[in-house]
Formats: structure tokens, sequence, C-alpha cells
């Protein structure tokens, strides 16, 4: 039997905790959670649907789940920038994952939907609230150049932006993605060093926030420097142990990632040219 209880609790505290939650890989309890509230004003009504797509957003990029379209679609339209943001990275992750894999590069993508993207990370870097927003665009920058454009030299610049809005706004886990990213130039540059440096510091900031699929993923790139210096009993002893974890948790996608590098595939080859 159900039973149905009602209380209040604070609100910002209750976003807080889906947050993290769904940082933790644990998309389904904060969709649950936030599903089981009910706002009290037209602004924690619009933060409330952010929160849900952010969520599910989170769940189908790790989780290969098809939850987020539905989601942001209940987002009020006049939740402004944070809106935009998630619509980006929505069509991001669909330009970027075709039928259900990740396809780097530009070779079979819709050229008006590429250069529609860029022009909506642009506008949004443009039209930022504060540096931390606008160094999120600005990593997206990045990402749509590395990615969807496999324009390489074009995209560490964004990168440095967004570590720098990073680091002075605050927001460790955009200092995390930015790491990420700029070490994997180190890596395919030869820069083995540099490359640990970011990101063995990339994996602490992911752990600070308790961004658990994140850290499969991070720990996977080390695994990939391992085998690159020579250690493969290191790096295979590694990937099995983020493909039992990436199981436990649902993650199928960071699963699939970790059993390709141990059948012996490179998961930070850069993109085809197309």
């Amino acid at each position: 039997m159900t039973t149905t209880t009602s209380t209040t609790v604070d609100f910002p505290e209750l976003l807080a905790a889906a947050r993290e939650l769904s940082l933790a890989g644990r998309w389904d309890r904060a969709l649950r959670l936030l599903d089981a509230t009910t706002p009290a004003t037209s602004e924690d009504h619009a933060l409330h649907r952010l929160a849900a797509a952010e969520a599910a957003l989170q769940s189908d990029w790790f989780g290969g789940t098809d939850l987020a379209a539905e989601r942001i679609a209940a987002v009020p339209r006049d939740s402004g920038w944070d809106l935009g943001f998630l619509r980006l990275r929505h069509d991001y992750f669909r330009l970027l994952r075709t039928d259900g894999t990740f396809r780097p590069g530009p070779a079979g993508k819709d050229p008006e939907a590429l250069a529609r993207i860029r022009r909506d990370a642009l506008d949004l870097r443009e039209g930022a609230p504060d540096k931390v927003r606008r160094g999120w665009a600005a990593m997206y920058l990045g990402l749509i150049a590395d990615n969807l454009f496999a324009e390489r030299t074009a995209a560490p610049a964004h990168y440095e932006a967004a570590l720098h809005a990073g680091e002075s706004g605050g927001d460790d886990l955009l200092v995390r993605e930015a790491l990420r990213h700029l070490g994997d130039h180190d890596h395919d540059g030869g820069d083995h060093d540099s490359a640990r440096a970011r990101w063995q510091r990339a994996t602490a900031l992911g752990a600070r926030a308790g961004m658990v699929p994140g850290m499969l993923t991070q720990l996977m790139l080390l695994a990939v420097l391992a085998r690159d210096t020579g250690d493969e009993a290191g790096a295979r002893a590694l990937a099995t142990e983020i493909a039992r974890w990436a199981g436990a948790i649902g993650a199928g996608p960071v699963h699939e990632q970790a059993a390709g590098f141990l059948a012996g595939a490179d998961p930070t080859a850069p993109p085809s040219e197309g």
C-alpha cells in the first residue's frame, strides 16, 4: 500500500538534492523526487521544470534513455537563457548520437542543423547573463567545433575561455569539462604529461561534485593514457572496473565505451574529417 503525505521543504534545497542525485547517476530517483513536488510560485515552477529537463538530459547522455525532449518541451517558454542552453545541449547530443551510437564529425549530418547549432551557441555566449554561463556557451562552441565540424584547431581557444570562466566563477563542473577536453588535445599532440595533469585534476573535480558517471568517463581517459605509455595491464584493469561500475549503475553508453576499449578501440580518436 502506498501512503501519500504532504510536507513543506525548502525549494532550493530540493532542487539541489535532485541535481546531486542526477549527477550521481540516480536519474530516475531525481525525476521521481521532482515529479512528487508541487512548486508554490510560477518562478519555482520554471526552475522545477528546468531541473527535471536537466536530469532527463543527463539520463539520456549517460544512461542511453530518451527522456529529455519531452521534459524540455514542458519548460515554460519564458525561461530565458537557461532554456536556450538546455535546447542547445540537447541538439548537440542528438547531432552527435546517431542510431544509438556517438558519431563525431560532419559526415551524414544536416548542414543546416550544423550551421544553426553554431549560431545558437554564439547567441548564447553573447547573451549570457553572467561569466559562468558565458563560459558554458564557450565550452559548447568548442565542443561543436571539435565534435560536429571536426575543426580541431579552433576548439581549444573556446575551452580556454571556458576554463577561465569556470576558475574565476567557481564552477567546478565547467572547469572539469574544459580540462577534460584540453587534455584530449594535449594527448593528441603527444604531450602526455600535460594530458595526465589535466585529466587527473578533472577526475578530482568530478569526484568533488559527486559526478559518478562522469567520473567513469574521466577514468576511461586515464586508462587510454596508461595504454599509450605502455602500461597495458594497468589500462585493462582500470577499464574492466569502469565497465563493471557502469553496468552496475545502468550507464550503458559508458559500459559500451569501456568494452570497446578492452577490445582495442581508442575512445579519444579524433573525429573524421568526413
